[in-house]
């Protein structure tokens, strides 16, 4: 084994960020094909990593939402180099970096998995509540004439909408987000009123749902049969918060199948978004 005592900590390339998404791959974590040029055009200086004689061995996100919010993600170090202190260190230069990207006081977000929450207890992140995945493969519905395919001229009333379910103002990721190849995005109108939206992306297996936002449980209800109907016979999962009761009655409801679950973390004052809209989270990596 090379000595440790050589790593360099420094930003990472749009390539370095590609090497990030195809571990994510190898790890079983499903990224989507067209992740990593939305995720660095986001943020380009959001991306930092451990490099040994040049080769990067680990990385992650600590992006910055106009010095409001900080959100860290896409922790991975590669197999060979792990028990070794080096994911911890990582970590905490990752922390630190983001803080200091930052206004004062800013809250940093992330999505911890099980067996790492109490490390990132340790570094001053508490527990906010659980996300769970599930699956279910798509089947045929017939959609609610509410329902439409969202379109150019929505933007502005799309960014409205997203910025009270998470938070802060992201246009410059959501305009992307919402342009993915192969992607199907849906909107909830009711008199000239927009009360939900949804978009499918395209995962390396299936499809993934990011985010899931609406008024109420029974039009959420009708976006997630929505997009059930657009990728019939293929996986699609969905990330509930498990604070949204109503999120959690659709999913049994529809008997999707419990994956995997972690929990949403947050270092300083949990945000002010209305989480009772929120039935799909939009990314771990990203927020």
């Amino acid at each position: 084994m090379k000595a440790i005592d050589k790593l360099e900590f420094r930003k990472l390339d749009l390539a370095g960020l590609h090497i990030l998404v195809d571990w994510a791959l190898n790890e079983g974590w499903n990224p989507g094909p067209y992740d990593a040029e939305v995720y660095y055009n986001t943020d380009p200086d959001g991306f930092y990593g451990f490099f040994l004689e040049g080769t990067l061995i680990a990385g992650g996100s600590i992006v910055s939402y106009h010095r409001e919010f900080g959100f860290m993600g896409f922790f991975i170090v590669r197999p060979a180099y792990r028990d070794l202190g080096i994911g911890r260190g990582l970590w905490y230069q990752r922390r630190d970096k983001l803080i200091s990207r930052l206004n004062k006081g800013a809250t940093i977000g992330m999505d911890g998995v099980l067996t790492m929450q109490p490390f990132y207890k340790k570094g001053g992140f508490e527990i906010a509540y659980k996300d769970i995945r599930y699956k279910k493969n798509g089947v045929a519905f017939k959609v609610d004439k509410n329902i439409a395919s969202i379109k150019d001229d929505d933007f502005d009333k799309i960014m409205a909408y997203d910025k009270k379910c998470f938070g802060f103002e992201r246009p410059q990721f959501m305009k992307q987000w919402l342009q993915l190849p192969n992607n199907r995005t849906f909107k909830y109108v009711e008199n000239n009123i927009l009360k939900g939206f949804v978009i499918v992306r395209k995962a390396t297996i299936g499809y993934k749902i990011c985010p899931l936002f609406a008024d109420n449980e029974m039009i959420a209800e009708a976006l997630y049969k929505a997009s059930l109907n657009s990728v019939i016979g293929m996986p699609l999962y969905l990330d509930i918060p498990t604070i949204n009761q109503g999120a959690l009655h659709i999913v049994n409801k529809y008997k999707a199948a419990y994956v995997f679950e972690c929990a949403r973390m947050y270092y300083g004052k949990v945000p002010k978004m209305e989480v009772d809209k929120v039935y799909g989270v939009t990314t771990f990596e990203l927020g």
